[in-house]
């Protein structure tokens, strides 16, 4: 433990990736891609021996480590990582150039899950290094929000938070017959332990984080492969369901040869992304006692059903008007079938946008088939904004902050009509209504002007305005594929080799504005709170 508090954060990760390279280089021999094999296992050599020297050239300096320099080391491991992990993608794929590979790594590691290349072109060991790219930084970021974020009180653990410092619970404790022994303050240089290490933070978490994930990964896996899915589909489906990257090996939706069953299992496993609850770590984040009663998870249930309904909605009325503009009487016996397909394609679509996932369901191309209209853009495009749990794998704005500013503003109209009411609900509810929503309307205005100067340096390109807002969106809220879902106009002044599509809205793009939108996905996966806070005097003197 003490060999691994010495050493440099993105040294650690630097290890772990290295030798998670061995994986797709086993698989890539399996597969007869000997020489893509052997690029992932050379590679894993080289990075194991260069981390291991700036290791043991760094292993003699003790020097305490604080909360605003793990912060730091986190910006520089969501930049620098992808590097590393670009370098078998590039070799594997010598005509797609370094800064694509790399572009590609840092969308998967943010759990963007936005690819520069058409998923029949790319061969499968590549497809299965995105997804565990993707699984990787998806529990890289539920360790580090409670091993780095909670400690400063940003990523949402501010909504929470006491503020002020002021203590709101009191407690009396018995008299002891032991005489007190005085203890020295945590901020005391005197007061020097390995605990308060953010390093030591990082590892006890993932002790308590990496069970529980892989378990439900290997779950979800094996459920998938009862239902149909192949081995490889099944298990990218899985890593990208737990980290909420949408990462897919083929074209298309993932899930067609598991269908509806498959989907409902997918469902149940994205539920972990609309609350902290249900991984260790983040107690500060219960609001209340039961789990019924959690804020996030009964506001994501009215929105998923509230989503679902009006598309059916839109689907069945649009249905209704097709076949009698046609002459044709409707018949409700035989579209029962494709209004409840309908009605499940909009109720999965929506929790998969929620969580941005991005996940499309089997039967959302029939629904749209079936009524004759095109992709409601905006609505996904909002649910991806709102996000899900705080210090989960989702990204977006995050439902803590929206139910915070819901129940500000229902306070505020309650005061309307009563003025001398004093509301109740407890301190969490008080918190929430006041520092939370002030604190929640904060970041909306600072979401606000990210998009807006997102979009502005994404249309200095000849690039058209609607295409501009959606990557903007998308690279922002981490849900890659909410590009694909919608219909964009594609650009031409890139390319990243025979295996792109720039069909798709990302690969076209010039490197100018890939440069951009990669800056927006580390933004949207940070939160621009924590970045805005390395800037901060204050912040640095604590």
């Amino acid at each position: 433990m003490t060999v691994l508090l010495r050493l440099p954060l993105l040294v650690l990760v630097s290890i772990i990736t290295a030798l998670s390279m061995l994986i797709p280089a086993a698989f890539a021999s399996i597969t007869n891609h000997e020489e893509i094999a052997r690029n992932f296992f050379y590679c894993c050599l080289l990075v194991l021996i260069v981390s291991g020297m700036i290791g043991l050239a760094t292993w003699s300096r003790k020097r305490r480590r604080n909360a605003p320099e793990a912060l730091l080391n986190l910006v520089i491991v969501f930049t620098c990582l992808p590097l590393i992990m670009a370098i078998p993608f590039a070799e594997s794929l010598p005509d797609t150039g370094f800064f694509n590979a790399w572009w590609e790594m840092l969308s998967s590691l943010t759990t963007t899950g936005a690819s520069l290349y058409s998923a029949d072109l790319l061969p499968e060991p590549l497809h299965l290094w995105r997804a565990l790219v993707g699984w990787m930084g998806g529990f890289f970021v539920l360790v580090t929000a409670v091993a780095i974020l909670a400690p400063l009180r940003v990523g949402g653990f501010e909504l929470t938070s006491s503020p002020y410092g002021r203590r709101e619970y009191f407690e009396r404790l018995p008299q002891s017959d032991v005489q007190r022994v005085r203890q020295p303050h945590l901020s005391s240089p005197g007061f020097a332990t390995y605990v308060s290490d953010p390093t030591y933070r990082l590892i006890r978490a993932s002790v308590k984080v990496f069970p529980v994930y892989a378990v439900l990964t290997l779950i979800l896996w094996v459920l998938l492969l009862m239902l149909g899915d192949a081995s490889l589909v099944a298990l990218c489906r899985a890593m990208g369901t737990l980290s909420t990257s949408g990462i897919s090996p083929v074209l298309g939706h993932a899930g067609e040869a598991s269908g509806v069953p498959g989907e409902m299992v997918v469902v149940i496993f994205l539920i972990p992304a609309l609350s902290r609850r249900f991984w260790p770590g983040g107690e500060e984040l219960r609001v209340t006692d039961r789990l019924r009663d959690d804020p996030e998870l009964k506001l994501a249930t009215a929105l998923v059903t509230l989503v679902a309904l009006m598309l059916f909605l839109r689907h069945f009325i649009g249905a209704i008007e097709t076949q009698t503009g046609a002459g044709e009487a409707p018949q409700m016996a035989m579209d029962l079938y494709h209004a409840l397909a309908a009605f499940w394609g909009g109720l999965f679509n929506a929790m998969s946008y929620l969580t941005t996932t991005g996940w499309n369901s089997v039967d959302w191309q029939g629904a749209r088939t079936w009524s004759g209209l095109t992709t409601p853009g905006l609505i996904l495009a909002g649910l991806a904004m709102m996000g899900g749990g705080v210090a989960t794998t989702a990204g977006g704005v995050k439902l803590m902050r929206v139910y915070a500013l819901a129940r500000h503003g229902e306070r505020e109209m309650e005061r309307i009509i009563h003025p001398n009411s004093v509301a109740g609900g407890g301190v969490m509810a008080r918190r929430l209504r006041r520092e939370g929503a002030y604190l929640a309307f904060i970041f909306f205005m600072l979401f606000a002007v990210s998009i807006a100067v997102t979009i502005t340096l994404v249309s200095i390109q000849p690039i058209q305005f609607e295409t501009a807002t959606i990557l903007s969106i998308a690279a922002l809220t981490n849900t890659g594929p909410l590009a694909g879902a919608i219909p964009l106009t594609p650009t031409f002044e890139g390319t990243a080799g025979i295996a792109s599509a720039p069909w798709e809205g990302w690969s076209g793009l010039p490197v100018f504005t890939k440069s951009v939108l990669a800056g927006a996905m580390v933004l949207g996966r940070l939160e621009t709170l924590a970045i805005l806070a390395l800037f901060s005097p204050e912040f640095w003197r604590k």
